[in-house]
């Protein structure tokens, strides 16, 4: 688990620095910033996470962060069942599972991805559908929203039942590694890695998951988060309002915040591609309507599946009107 280290402004805003003005009367001390434990995924459906927490926007609304960063989503949800993180983001599949095993609590759509996910096999073997993928290795992130959908929906599409493929279990962030070196033959992945694995000439994209499922990615939070700070978790929604601006208005300042990330590193992605893969994000932070009937038809998958043993609340897994304060100032 990484912690951040306080800004100076974080710093400033704790000690009351700066109460007293040569010639004027003191001010009254700032206050603490109030401290949430984010978690996120270092693929890209986390950039836009990272993004709120590198932007300046959490102390501008009173806040301070501590980053707890996991390869994918369902690994965040883990700790929030766990309550060792307060809140983070995933896709539908990973939050009806985390309010299943732990009462989490949809406050947010965040994004859609399912233009991110996709199929990438390895360029050498001159695959061009999934169905070609019969009999060879996969790499697959089990558990995963993605890995899941592959393997309840886009597999069986596709005539390929379990068996009829090796599932080779792995994190994201391994799976280009493994495809150059043909430790494996495909792999079920997101952005930015299989921008990545396309662009070296090690994979080809056989599809993305944008018609088969849109894929939004949900903010979650605790139970006890909600119940005990409300209003914290407005304050925070504003932030991400202030975020949502940036995307739509200066993405050229967005793509530069995040590509460090990934250039940090060691990823030697150029500016150009990793804007490709930043641009298949759709970043819409709100809470829109008509999501009961996408997350019913998923939570139905899994209960088939057994993953779940009830189909959720929704009225207690969706929780929208924490974004409406946040929109309408409250």
């Amino acid at each position: 688990m990484n912690r951040t280290h306080l800004t100076r402004r974080q710093c400033l805003a704790a000690t009351g620095a700066g109460m007293l003005t040569f010639g004027l009367a003191a001010e009254r001390p700032a206050l603490a910033a109030e401290t949430i434990r984010q978690g996120y995924q270092t693929n890209i459906w986390g950039m836009p996470t990272y993004y709120l927490m590198k932007s300046g926007y959490l102390e501008k609304h009173g806040l301070a962060v501590e980053e707890y960063p996991v390869p994918s989503g369902n690994l965040t949800m883990q700790q929030m069942v766990a309550r060792q993180v307060d809140l983070g983001t995933y896709a539908g599949q990973s939050l009806i599972i985390g309010n299943a095993k732990g009462g989490l609590i949809a406050v947010a759509l965040i994004e859609h991805v399912g233009k991110t996910a996709r199929v990438t096999a390895r360029k050498d073997l001159n695959i061009t559908k999934v169905e070609d993928l019969r009999g060879l290795k996969i790499a697959n992130q089990t558990g995963s929203s993605v890995g899941n959908v592959f393997v309840d929906t886009i597999a069986p599409q596709h005539g390929l039942k379990k068996g009829d493929y090796q599932e080779v279990r792995m994190d994201v962030n391994n799976m280009v590694a493994a495809l150059a070196s043909k430790t494996v033959d495909a792999m079920v992945n997101v952005e930015p890695y299989n921008v990545i694995a396309v662009s070296e000439g090690i994979g080809t994209d056989l599809m993305d998951y944008s018609g088969v499922d849109p894929m939004p990615v949900f903010m979650a939070a605790t139970p006890d988060f909600v119940a005990q700070k409300p209003d914290l978790l407005i304050a925070y929604l504003k932030a991400w309002l202030d975020v949502a601006n940036d995307f739509k208005t200066n993405p050229e300042k967005v793509a530069d915040v995040i590509y460090t990330f990934y250039t940090g590193k060691g990823y030697t992605l150029s500016l150009d591609v990793f804007a490709k893969a930043l641009s298949r994000v759709e970043v819409a932070p709100g809470f829109p309507t008509d999501l009961t009937p996408y997350m019913q038809q998923q939570a139905e998958i899994l209960l088939q599946s057994k993953l779940i043993n009830a189909i959720p609340d929704w009225s207690k897994a969706l929780r929208p009107d924490f974004m409406e304060r946040a929109r309408s100032g409250a």
